[in-house]
């Protein structure tokens, strides 16, 4: 049954795009969170995703698919935004407190992205499953 192949391959795309989805949304939720007491703001993170590994046998398994996974998170090396605000408590010694690298119009196209992608691996299941339903239609 090779539909299901196309099955597991639609579903790590959904399972790996709702992944990237969390993390965006993680990053616009902690866009303002500074750091206290001398740590770090909080730091941008990204997901790299990567073709999911399959052995020579696995790729002529009707059964087991390839597909994409999300290997890793990591975070930006982008420099922090500083904002002159010599009044606040977890100002430095010149008077800068320092905000997280994220870019709120960044992350709602990422976001934006992330939601299309996985809109359309959703049609592509709805085909899959479509074609299942003729093929046993064909068999009666």
């Amino acid at each position: 049954m090779a539909f299901l192949n196309s099955l597991n391959i639609v579903g790590s795309a959904l399972t790996a795009e709702r992944f990237r989805t969390n993390i965006i949304l993680q990053n616009i939720a902690n866009q303002k969170t500074i750091g206290v007491d001398g740590e770090d703001p909080y730091r941008r993170k990204h997901v790299i995703f990567q073709e999911r590994e399959q052995t020579f046998s696995e790729i002529f398994d009707s059964v087991s698919g390839g597909g994409v996974r999300a290997v890793r998170v990591e975070e930006s090396q982008e420099d922090f935004v500083p904002v002159y605000d010599p009044t606040h408590p977890e100002a430095d010694e010149d008077g800068y407190i320092y905000y997280p690298n994220v870019n709120n119009t960044e992350e709602q196209l990422d976001l934006m992205e992330a939601t299309r992608v996985y809109e359309a691996n959703v049609s592509a299941l709805s085909v899959v499953k479509a074609m299942a339903s003729k093929a046993l239609e064909i068999g009666r």
